[in-house]
């Protein structure tokens, strides 16, 4: 494992240290292809396809040595691989934990593709993606689904083989795709007998090699590998695959800077290890150029966003407060200046028919107690100067639609500029989608949640039941489907539709359907 202590310091940055470079072996003799495969990303021309070798998952580097291994990969138009149209050989570098990440280019717009691994006489299990509509396409739909907060120990991941049955062209993941927490040898509410974990995983994640067999154990599960192995992907981060509730280089737990920030590297090391994201992406040391945007013909622009890596510290002492006067100061921030000088200037040129903003934490006014309530500091709440400015850039950009993960509660919610002014019309929407597990079995109905809808006339929708959101889009028209599970501390629950709503591009603001 990397040490806490082990960094090289670059233009004041820390840095974790370098791995040398290692010698090339033939394949491992057992199965490497335990952690499934995924896809990410789509453009018009391509995706990123990822898999990561690992015959023992559950052990530190996944029971390999530290050797690089030349993996094949291959791309085609059909499930049998008779039409190969792309294929390659890529390297499973043990410096980044033996994964691979395969750019592939040159394909067809808006089309379903195949695509496998292998090395030496072991196939990877296959999976299926599907490429963005040409940029100057003018698609009439757009099926994708939110998810988030899935964690291991509340419950089974049974959302994720629902997501696979929908026929969706991405997938939106908003952060806490890990809990950094103690996992129990049984896996926690799951009480698997058959799991026998070692007791490495009941250690909080901080070092680079706890990091890599945490998701090794999340990505062994099969309900979330058919998940991936079906639909690309589009994922952003939020607190727990570092720690919960940090913000930038801020713990929330009082440990020195530069410890807090080798903790960050190694944290978001292994996020790019073990997620479909391309080359650009890769981060150096505690820095990770994570945000950007995807786009789907003039149909829809994605904007994937950082509420974590640059935002200022919470105020007023975090947690669910009393507004207090540091939550007002001008130049607090959630998303930094660059991010949201390049997402504003982004919504105003877009030229699209809609605005995805897909982020972590809820973006309306949502408060604890009443009219006179509580707010929640860590989420936009906590910050209204960042909330104002993309609020007023939506007022100006019809058809902005904030999609949002975090709080383990489903909400349809209407914007407005001035949440204080209910008389005034909304200007975007925001989707709150509930976590896969986090919180386990979970309630239809939520007092506290029907007490914030009393007070708050903007929220249209409560939920407090497991599963995710299934949304289409048209040239002029948003559909949300909220999916929910009846349980999830036993596998099997069966999904049902608990609401549906719908809103025009033209004239924003949440309708049941």
């Amino acid at each position: 494992m990397l040490g806490r202590r082990q960094v090289l310091t670059a233009g004041g940055a820390a840095l974790v240290a370098a791995l040398s470079p290692s010698p090339v072996r033939a394949a491992p003799h057992t199965d490497p292809f335990t952690l499934g495969v995924a896809s990410g990303d789509p453009l018009p021309e391509g995706v990123v396809l990822w898999t990561r070798l690992a015959p023992q998952p559950h052990e530190p580097a996944a029971g390999l040595p530290k050797a690089d291994y030349p993996v094949k990969w291959q791309v085609a138009e059909d499930d049998g691989f008779t039409r190969v149209v792309k294929d390659g050989t890529a390297t499973a570098a043990a410096a980044y934990g033996h994964s691979v990440h395969v750019d592939v280019r040159g394909l067809q717009p808006a089309r379903d593709y195949f695509y496998r691994f292998r090395t030496d006489r072991h196939v990877s299990p296959a999976g299926r993606t599907r490429t963005a509509p040409a940029r100057t396409a003018s698609p009439e739909r757009l099926r994708f689904a939110i998810a988030s907060c899935q964690n291991y120990t509340d419950g089974w991941f049974t959302a994720h083989r629902h997501l696979a049955a929908e026929d969706l062209d991405v997938l939106f993941f908003l952060g806490d795709y890990i809990y950094e927490g103690a996992v129990t040898s049984r896996g926690g509410d799951r009480d698997d007998a058959s799991l026998r974990l070692p007791d490495t995983f009941e250690l909080t994640t901080d070092t680079l090699d706890l990091y890599r067999m945490r998701y090794a154990l999340y990505r062994t599960d099969p309900d979330l590998q058919a998940a991936h192995a079906a639909v690309p992907w589009a994922l952003t981060w939020d607190d727990h695959e570092v720690q919960d509730n940090y913000a930038a280089g801020v713990p929330r737990f009082e440990v020195p800077p530069v410890d807090f920030l080798v903790h960050r590297a190694n944290a978001y090391r292994a996020y790019w290890e073990n997620m479909p994201l391309r080359r650009p992406r890769r981060p150096a040391g505690p820095d990770m150029p994570l945000y950007r945007r995807l786009r789907f013909g003039d149909l829809a622009h994605a904007y994937v966003l950082d509420t974590r890596q640059y935002r200022s510290d919470q105020a007023c002492g975090d947690g669910i407060r009393a507004a207090c006067p540091e939550r007002d100061q001008p130049g607090r921030t959630l998303l930094g200046p660059g991010q949201r000088k390049w997402l504003v200037d982004g919504m105003a040129r877009s030229g699209a028919r809609w605005n995805l903003l897909a982020q972590q934490v809820m973006m309306a006014e949502c408060r604890y107690g009443g009219e006179a309530g509580r707010l929640d500091m860590d989420k936009w709440d906590g910050y209204p100067a960042d909330r104002a400015a993309i609020l007023g850039a939506a007022a100006r950009v019809p058809g902005t639609v904030v999609l949002t993960g975090d709080i383990h509660f489903n909400y349809a919610a209407d914007l407005r500029a001035d949440f204080a002014r209910p008389d005034t019309p909304p200007v975007a929407v925001e989707l709150v989608g509930t976590s896969i597990t986090s919180g386990g079995d979970g309630l239809d109905v939520v007092p506290k949640l029907q007490q914030q809808q009393r007070s708050s006339p903007h929220l249209r929708f409560t939920n407090g039941q497991r599963g995710y959101v299934r949304c289409e889009l048209t040239r002029d028209t948003l559909r949300a489907d909220f999916r929910v599970l009846s349980h999830v501390t036993r596998p099997g629950s069966p999904i049902t539709t608990r609401a549906t709503f719908v809103s025009e591009r033209a004239r924003p603001g949440l309708v049941p359907a």
